[in-house]
């Protein structure tokens, strides 16, 4: 995982184990990576993750078994969706909507390069 300079890395982590959750990767009651195991993955310093995981339980998203770990709450996906929603359309659409109106983007071109984004990254897989 690259980390960017500008966000604090407990939150970097906390966006990774989200969108493992939107993504369906890990689901409701569903055994979350070590603290140490995660943090040797991402190569971080397990206080790190122990901020992290304590970020996302206080967000209702993770919850603890004490001495087993880590668990995805039942309503993680609404939770994590709120959160990302609220801070997308508070701190990233603001300067998004600032660049579609100085680059003259039209919402055509939006529309047909979102759904190109979607077919590219996000295509049903089959089993």
């Amino acid at each position: 995982m690259e980390f960017r300079e500008n966000e604090a890395i407990y939150l970097q982590i906390a966006s990774y184990v989200s969108e493992n959750i939107l993504l369906g990767k890990w689901s409701t009651d569903h055994k979350i990576p070590s603290v140490r195991d995660l943090a040797s993955e991402l190569q971080v310093n397990p206080n790190t993750v122990m901020r992290t995981y304590e970020f996302l339980q206080n967000q209702e998203v993770v919850y603890n078994k004490r001495g087993i770990g880590f668990f995805v709450t039942a309503d993680a996906v609404n939770k994590v969706k709120h959160h990302r929603k609220e801070r997308f359309l508070q701190q990233d659409l603001p300067d998004f909507f600032r660049n579609v109106f100085l680059l003259d983007i039209s919402l055509d071109e939006l529309q047909r390069r979102y759904e190109q984004f979607k077919s590219e990254h996000y295509a049903p897989t089959e089993n």
